[in-house]
C-alpha cells in the first residue's frame, strides 16, 4: 500500500502490484473463493489508489498542467467507470456466467488507464514539477491509501474536498466491515 518515494514512484508500485494480481486472476482456472479472495484484493488496492489521485494527484494537475482541467476530468471519469465495475463485481458470484467478462472489463479498463497514465500524465507532471513537489505529492498520496475506502462507492462525490472530508470515514467503516469478515486478509 505504501511504497516510498515520489508521488510518480508510488503510483508506479501501485500498478506493478495490481498488474501481478492480473495476473494471478488470469492463471486462475476456476472460480470460487480463492477468485474471489483475489478480487477483494484487487478492489481494496484500486479503491484506495482511485481516492488518493482524486484528492491530491488531480488537484495538482489541474494547477501545474496545462489543459489540466480536461486531463484531470478525463482520469476521473476512468477512475468512475472502473469504481462502478467494481461494484457490480462486489455483488455477483465467481461462479455467475458474466462475472468473468465483467472482470475482463475491468482489467481492460485498468491496464489502459495505467498505459495513459505511464506514457503521458506522470512524464508531464515530472516536467512540470519540482522534486520536492513530487516528494510531498508522494507524502500526501501515501496518507491518503491509509485512510481510504476498501469498497467501491460510485455515489460519493469526487470533489478533492469532499473526498478528503468523507472518505476517512468510510474508510473506517469499510476497515471494520472487512475485519468482521475477514475481507482482504488472503
Amino acid at each position: 500500500m505504501g511504497h516510498g518515494g515520489n508521488v510518480v514512484m508510488e503510483l508506479k508500485a501501485d500498478h506493478r502490484e495490481v498488474e501481478e494480481m492480473f495476473g494471478r486472476i488470469k492463471a486462475m482456472s476456476t472460480g470460487g473463493q480463492e477468485l474471489r479472495d483475489m478480487v477483494d484484493e484487487v478492489t481494496i488496492e484500486l479503491v484506495r489508489h482511485s481516492v488518493a489521485e482524486e484528492q491530491y494527484l488531480y488537484p495538482a494537475v489541474r494547477e501545474h498542467l496545462e489543459g489540466g482541467d480536461r486531463i484531470a476530468d478525463k482520469e476521473i471519469d476512468d477512475h468512475s467507470r472502473v469504481e462502478r465495475i467494481l461494484k457490480q463485481l462486489e455483488g455477483m458470484d465467481t461462479g455467475d456466467t458474466s462475472f468473468r467478462p465483467l472482470l475482463q472489463q475491468l482489467m481492460d479498463e485498468v491496464t489502459a488507464h495505467v498505459r495513459d497514465e505511464e506514457n503521458t500524465l506522470f512524464p508531464m507532471m515530472e516536467r512540470a514539477c519540482t522534486p520536492d513537489m513530487l516528494d510531498d505529492l508522494g507524502d500526501k498520496i501515501r496518507r491518503a491509501k491509509a485512510l481510504a475506502p476498501t469498497r467501491p462507492h460510485p455515489a460519493a462525490p469526487s470533489s478533492p474536498t469532499a473526498s478528503k472530508l468523507l472518505a476517512p470515514g468510510a474508510g473506517l467503516v469499510d476497515r471494520a466491515r472487512d475485519f468482521v469478515t475477514g475481507r482482504g486478509t488472503s
